[in-house]
């Protein structure tokens, strides 16, 4: 008898710590999961991101991870799989992740209350390029530097642009001495900067966040081409993202006001943004084959 009921106790004590062991599962799966593309180098992005991190864990009432990826395609595809509840995205990792997996662009930053950039091409001071037409006519004398192949303003833009003009097609094809991807916008600068390659293309909103900061020398540039007008870099949410914790989101990036944040985005603030915001920007990726029509 003894021993009959040292069983069942054991037996019910087994199933508190298998209850509570999934309460605890239940718990750590129940955080909130946002990734974030490397618009600068990693490192330069923790601390703001640490803080994005504890701000949004107080307004959702939850747990909230930030994690900056190594590349623009990472978090797309972590977005893809599940495996992340918003995401950071460039305007072109936006529609591709939307056109993948239906993500939802809400939020976007402000840079001089617009939200809006460009994609510029800039080059040395002491570089005899003063246009994009200069730049054209010498190719074959340039090592020309893009940012992440996935970047709006660091690829796609300015690719188009030297593909109408004839001097690029692709990594391998092209009229320049040499073509190279550096993998964010920072080491874009930093390259031309230091007369690694002849002429590079950047980000205008980060281009002018890294002199502002004092992490290039802004009298050692020039910029000789400037995009059209594109819209500003989406926060996204998953497609199941319901309604409340959207607006909780809205919210709380709307009254963001800490420094550190807003300049690791280059930004004076956030206002929303929908997916209708992002269309020329689709059909700039249709005309690439990068998404269908």
């Amino acid at each position: 008898m003894i021993y009959v009921l040292f069983l069942v106790f054991t037996l019910l004590l087994t199933g508190c710590g298998s209850n509570a062991n999934d309460e605890n599962k239940n718990d750590k799966e129940e955080a909130f999961t946002i990734g974030v593309i490397p618009v600068q180098t990693v490192g330069e992005m923790e601390t703001a991101m640490d803080k994005l991190q504890t701000i949004l864990t107080k307004e959702l009432n939850r747990e909230v991870t930030v994690e900056v990826y190594p590349d623009y395609n990472g978090v797309v595809e972590a977005m893809n799989y599940n495996k992340i509840d918003m995401a950071y995205f460039g305007p072109l990792t936006y529609v591709v992740a939307h056109e993948k997996s239906g993500a939802k662009a809400i939020i976007t930053q402000l840079i001089d209350g617009e939200p809006f950039y460009h994609s510029y091409i800039i080059t040395h001071k002491d570089s005899p390029l003063n246009s994009i037409d200069d730049l054209v006519a010498n190719s074959k004398d340039i090592d020309f530097a893009f940012g992440d192949i996935n970047s709006t303003s660091g690829s796609l833009i300015p690719s188009i642009e030297l593909k109408e003009r004839g001097v690029f097609e692709s990594e391998d094809v092209n009229q320049f001495k040499s073509v190279r991807y550096t993998g964010s916008h920072d080491a874009t600068a930093l390259a031309v900067q230091n007369q690694q390659v002849g002429a590079g293309a950047i980000d205008s909103a980060i281009y002018n966040q890294l002199v502002d900061s004092g992490k290039i020398d802004g009298s050692l540039f020039k910029t000789i081409w400037q995009s059209e007008k594109l819209f500003q870099y989406p926060w996204a949410v998953h497609k199941d993202t319901d309604d409340v914790t959207i607006q909780k989101l809205k919210d709380a990036f709307l009254a963001i006001e800490d420094e550190e944040i807003l300049a690791a985005f280059g930004a004076s603030g956030f206002t929303e943004a929908t997916d209708e915001d992002y269309e020329s920007i689709r059909q700039a990726a249709i005309k690439q084959g990068i998404i269908n029509e």
